[in-house]
């Protein structure tokens, strides 16, 4: 992949995906240290970047496979971002989500007009779920990472970071991202590789499910021994993409981890500081820019989702310490 498909991707989305702002909190960059850029990507259309990948993805697709339908398997940001993506262009849109999603997430998708198709991620592979609809059904698998178009629709947030960081006077800065599967940060990696390479990508995972940080040491894609047991469900999968990890292998620095107690303190200084709600998947890069600093220079931390139930985020909002 090059730069070249991410701006195809740019040209597909443009109209559709917002460009979301870069925001700034001073009592932010007090308390780290120094100063902290949030790249708020819980603001895009659906709740979340997983929205550019989609529209990217299914936008390439021929108009004889779209009217076809498409299927994508995801906890929730990406079957929300397909579902919209698919309605808007008029096709038919199954999603296999797992039974333990948050129930906004399920409500959301199926609100979107999609038909959703549960399973229990511990015992059961979505990914031979979702190939086996796709081929009985003849529907367009439109995977959450492993997809060159998606990969290229979630770099488009990398050329507005190198944008934005440049109309701010950003010229050196660790670039924060929230890291599953790695679309979103293979994505942003090439594009700043290509427009802003002084911008270093680092993946940021939750604790206990960091096979990205653990791959990149390794040289070799590494697994997770569980699916389940984080509050930060929107970024736990079973391994690095296929085509994701050489990605990040050739343009990313060192993998982080914190653990989810992080990233509800994070949640709820996001929303006191910066006024925009995050769920947890979306907020362990901002939790690893607040408290597990390395180094004083600039940092930009993507919050990559915003849908988080209720009950989470009155749980988050318990974690804010009376002297911030």
């Amino acid at each position: 992949m090059n730069i070249r498909e991410i701006e195809a991707a740019a040209g597909r989305i443009a109209g559709h995906a917002l460009r979301t702002p870069l925001l700034n909190a001073p009592l932010l960059d007090r308390l780290a240290g120094r100063r902290i850029f949030v790249k708020a990507e819980c603001l895009q259309k659906t709740g979340s970047f997983k929205y550019r990948g989609a529209r990217s993805a299914i936008s390439a697709l021929s108009p004889e496979l779209r009217a076809r339908g498409v299927l994508a398997f995801s906890s929730g940001n990406h079957a929300q971002g397909v579902a919209c993506a698919a309605a808007e262009m008029g096709a038919p849109a199954t999603i296999v989500m797992p039974s333990d999603a948050p129930a906004l997430k399920i409500a959301n998708t199926r609100a979107y007009g999609a038909e959703v198709v549960l399973y229990d991620r511990d015992s059961e592979d979505r990914e031979e779920i979702g190939a086996a609809l796709s081929e009985a059904r003849g529907l367009s698998l439109i995977k959450p990472f492993d997809n060159e178009h998606v990969i290229a629709g979630q770099g488009t947030a990398g050329l507005e970071i190198a944008e934005q960081a440049a109309e701010a006077g950003i010229e050196t800065a660790e670039v924060l991202v929230c890291c599953g599967g790695g679309g979103l940060t293979s994505g942003i990696a090439l594009a700043l590789a290509d427009r802003a390479p002084r911008l270093r990508v680092r993946p940021v995972e939750p604790e206990g499910f960091d096979d990205v940080a653990r791959s990149l040491v390794a040289g070799s894609r590494q697994t997770n021994n569980r699916m389940s047991g984080s509050i930060c469900d929107a970024i736990v999968t079973p391994s690095p993409g296929v085509l994701t990890f050489p990605i990040l292998q050739a343009h990313c620095g060192p993998g982080m981890a914190v653990p989810d107690a992080d990233a509800l303190r994070a949640m709820a200084l996001a929303f006191l500081r910066l006024k925009i709600v995050v769920e947890p998947g979306g907020a362990v890069a901002l939790a690893a820019a607040l408290f597990h600093a390395e180094g004083d220079g600039d940092v930009i931390a993507v919050a990559s989702g915003g849908n988080v139930d209720p009950a989470i985020f009155a749980r988050a909002l318990d974690q804010m310490p009376e002297d911030i």
